[in-house]
């Protein structure tokens, strides 16, 4: 009874998180603030109140549509809401936490792992819409890095492969920062450094497999698009989504 009291109280966690990254998504493309400014309506601008802003709950009971302009509300704010909520249950269930016997080592590993979801939640909603991935973004993953591989320094865990694809990371998300046409288009830097920041953050393993999996929906997505030869393949959330399913299977298989 306990475990399912604590498995609902983290799914409502992951779907406020899942409404942060809804904002996250449109905001920061726009360099807009994401911490100080209330949510507003972007079509009529109106102020959100607290009842406009309750996860899966509030698009329900309103229908779908912003309570002042009556505009339709996107379902994806709904679905990044339950999707981020059943990530974060999974997630969770897949540690194995004990509550009544405290383990760093899980904790510390759940703290990682939220920051690192997260972060691959708002690149993929932005990669998907923009087919870019923002330097703040970039730099975001590179602090998550360092930050793991300083607690796998102190827990005692070889850090050597670790270093090499962190300095690695920090030089194509330098490149991308400073490169010599502003208005130059820098994917290929981007994903590479997104990659790098899955293997810091994962094993060689779940990175290779995102790889292919990656690449059979990129595949498929190709197919089932050939009357839209222009259109361009969310490579980046595809990676994401891929990496995020592969390590919580990961999790249950291995024991933590």
């Amino acid at each position: 009874m306990l475990d399912t009291i604590i498995c609902i109280l983290v799914f409502i966690t992951g779907s406020v998180f899942g409404s942060f990254y809804t904002l996250a998504v449109y905001r920061i493309p726009l360099k807009k603030d994401i911490t100080h400014e209330r949510s507003f309506c972007p079509n009529c601008n109106h102020r959100l109140e607290f009842l406009d802003l309750i996860p899966v709950f509030s698009y329900i009971f309103l229908g779908g549509k912003c309570r002042y302009c009556k505009e339709k509300i996107r379902p994806r704010y709904l679905l990044l809401e339950v999707f981020s909520g059943i990530v974060f249950t999974l997630f969770y269930i897949s540690l194995k936490i004990d509550i009544f016997r405290f383990d760093i080592n899980k904790i510390a590993y759940l703290a990682f792992g939220v920051f690192y979801i997260s972060s691959l939640f708002i690149i993929g909603g932005i990669e998907k819409e923009k087919h870019n991935i923002p330097n703040s973004l970039l730099i975001y993953n590179l602090v998550i890095s360092f930050l793991y591989i300083i607690y796998l320094y102190i827990v005692k865990i070889s850090i050597y492969k670790y270093v090499i694809y962190f300095v690695f990371m920090l030089f194509f998300t330098i490149a991308n920062c400073f490169r010599l046409r502003k208005n130059a288009q820098s994917y290929s830097l981007q994903i590479l450094a997104l990659i790098l920041f899955l293997a810091v953050l994962t094993t060689e393993e779940i990175v290779v497999l995102g790889i292919i999996l990656t690449l059979i929906i990129t595949a498929l997505t190709k197919i089932f698009n050939l009357k839209k030869q222009d259109k361009c393949i969310p490579i980046g959330a595809y990676l994401c989504f891929t990496n995020i399913v592969l390590l919580i299977i990961n999790n249950f298989i291995v024991k933590l």
